[in-house]
């Protein structure tokens, strides 16, 4: 068989690059010899986060249309004509066998210009409700790969396939805390607090642990804290407590889960579907700034299996403390949660998507 090549798009943020990562390592153990390459937005985290991970990536000069009015909205259209006509430069330039896009705009132009070859291409879905840019690819793709039902309203019916969502490897029920701790530092038998706060953080969520952080101390328990980014240095004094350990970014999120005994979590698409593997209790606080308010959508499809608890941002102020009483305090409810929240997991999904990618060789 001749060396395979493949392109895959996905990007903005980690529930969009992560997958696309993962469904490239599953390919690269199918084809040792074949060739992958990302194409991403040039101004975007996936150019740093690619290469860390071993792939190639290029760049397009593009970005989303503002939903309100922008001054930016202006250049839209000369960012997509030039970001069209570079796609066609890399697909003739490295005639890919297949071309898959874990969304985000990025992922437009390339399968945009890919169908209009004939090439074989597949988009995955992560969200129970699709992004602009799915939505419009989806009539053009060969294969639709979805982690939720009833895609159909959107979607061509005879191209979707139920695979679920690709997670990073790793990842695993833990029932009893391992070395992990050490890594963070952290005390071995000690009741710990994970938050996750997106790949960017949360303002909110920051926020909303600062101000409860004596109340986790009353409760004897220790918090592990991905704040984001652009908050780290605003937060970064807390480390001098014993108690706490505050990243940007946590890289190895398989051992922050092994310690993890509840979790604290936005609602992408990627957090969810983690979480459903590594079967902690967690709660919920989806996004609010996301198209069609999908974050909340994913939550509930958990919550409406009581399988998680959901707190909305504008309700965070007056719910919290409660919503996580009522948690700590009821190992019952511990145990329901996880139970159910591990029913929903998709352990086959990347090998799955790979699977259909095949189907299109």
């Amino acid at each position: 068989m001749k060396n395979l090549n493949f392109i895959i798009s996905g990007g903005g943020t980690g529930g969009h690059i992560y997958p696309a990562i993962s469904i490239s390592n599953e390919l690269k153990l199918r084809y040792p010899h074949s060739n992958i390459l990302f194409v991403g937005a040039s101004d975007r985290m996936e150019m740093q986060i690619v290469p860390e991970h071993g792939f190639k990536i290029t760049g397009l000069w593009v970005s989303g249309f503002s939903r309100s009015l922008s001054a930016k909205n202006l250049i839209f259209p000369i960012k997509l004509l030039v970001s069209l006509l570079r796609a066609v430069f890399i697909i003739k330039n490295n005639k890919p066998d297949v071309v898959i896009g874990t969304g985000g705009f990025a992922s437009g132009p390339i399968l945009y210009i890919a169908s209009l070859f004939g090439i074989p291409t597949v988009i995955q879905e992560q969200n129970s409700y699709p992004g602009v840019t799915n939505k419009i690819l989806g009539k053009r793709v060969n294969k639709i790969c979805v982690a939720y039902g009833n895609l159909d309203r959107f979607f061509d019916k005879n191209k979707i396939v139920f695979t679920g969502n690709p997670v990073r490897s790793g990842l695993k029920k833990v029932d009893v805390k391992s070395s992990s701790a050490l890594n963070f530092k952290l005390e071995e038998n000690k009741k710990t607090l994970l938050i996750i706060g997106g790949s960017n953080g949360s303002r909110v969520i920051n926020t909303t642990i600062l101000n409860n952080l004596e109340l986790f101390n009353s409760l004897n328990i220790q918090v592990l804290w991905q704040c984001g980014k652009i908050y780290f240095d605003e937060y970064k004094y807390l480390n001098s407590n014993k108690n706490v350990r505050v990243y940007a970014f946590i890289d190895k999120m398989n051992l922050a889960y092994d310690v993890a005994d509840i979790i604290i979590s936005r609602a992408g698409a990627s957090s969810i579907s983690e979480l459903c593997i590594v079967g902690k209790p967690a709660i919920f606080i989806p996004s609010p700034n996301v198209a069609e308010d999908h974050q909340s959508k994913n939550a509930l499809s958990l919550v409406n299996k009581k399988a998680a608890i959901m707190i909305e941002e504008k309700n965070i102020k007056k719910d919290f403390i409660n919503s996580f009483r009522g948690l700590i305090n009821n190992k019952e409810l511990q145990l329901d949660l996880s139970r159910n929240i591990l029913k929903q997991a998709k352990l086959n999904a990347t090998k799955d998507i790979v699977n259909e990618i095949e189907k299109l060789l």
